[in-house]
């Protein structure tokens, strides 16, 4: 049975950047390696994330991108990838830590992308995924209003997208969903800060989405028979604080020993 950890108590989340989140979350996450470990940035873009984990962490790091013209770390090679139709040109169980940080809403494939991490990552190695918290209260508002979510637009037809373009919102549950069939464990959700514009949402909103989330949840656990055991706390953290107030969605996850 998947195992999925319930998110542990923590201060409410500051106003700050992704990578001070991200990188809270790797101090927390306590990473080892046997030998000098090495990490793998995935989409490392200018490379500051790559070298901030280089400098608190002392990993040796690689990085790979859709282009090298990007990262501003003259020391740092970048290997040229294409997410959506490469495979990761690195050996089986290379790394103790692979990052991929505001990617996965960038691409037509995820699950195929996360295959790959667990593959080259080492038993006990750690992944860090990010993409925008679509769960959010101000996203779930404008999503009822447009059809859209926040920071999700409509797309052009037969025209290619510029590569910054979102094109794939993923949700907590169908991220940790695809997560743990990949085959990782002790999924630990966190966001990088509370969003200001939430709490007044929250404030308003908390009450009816209790009661009716109360009401969905004996709907699919006794009529529909879809919440068991190995997913119920997925479906629980949907409306839990973090999700309902934070920006951006932070996943850690391990590769089994």
């Amino acid at each position: 049975m998947h195992r999925a950890e319930k998110p542990r108590t923590r201060p409410s989340p500051k106003l700050g950047t992704i990578q001070d989140a991200v990188l809270d979350a790797l101090a927390r996450a306590n990473i080892q390696s046997p030998l000098p470990g090495e990490a793998l940035d995935i989409a490392s873009g200018s490379g500051e994330l790559v070298g901030a984990i280089r400098g608190r962490f002392g990993l040796r790091t690689s990085a790979c991108d859709y282009t090298d013209t990007l990262m501003k770390d003259p020391t740092q090679r970048v290997d040229l990838v294409d997410p959506n139709t490469d495979k990761l040109p690195y050996l089986d169980g290379r790394f103790c830590l692979v990052t991929c940080i505001g990617t996965i809403e960038h691409l037509e494939q995820t699950r195929s992308l996360l295959r790959e991490i667990f593959r080259v990552l080492e038993p006990g190695g750690l992944a860090v995924i990010s993409t925008p918290n679509i769960l959010n209260l101000p996203s779930r508002l404008r999503y009822l209003v447009t059809g859209f979510f926040s920071r999700f637009h409509p797309l052009p037809i037969r025209e290619r997208c510029n590569p910054d373009v979102h094109i794939n919102p993923v949700s907590y549950f169908y991220l940790a969903h695809a997560l743990l069939e990949t085959g990782f464990l002790d999924l630990e959700p966190r966001v990088d800060c509370y969003q200001r514009w939430s709490w007044l949402s929250w404030m308003v909103l908390l009450l009816p989405i209790k009661i009716v989330g109360l009401f969905f949840w004996l709907q699919e656990k006794n009529r529909f028979r879809t919440i068991t055991p190995g997913n119920r706390t997925l479906v629980a953290a949907v409306n839990s604080r973090d999700l309902l107030l934070g920006r951006t969605l932070i996943v850690c996850a391990r590769k089994p020993m």
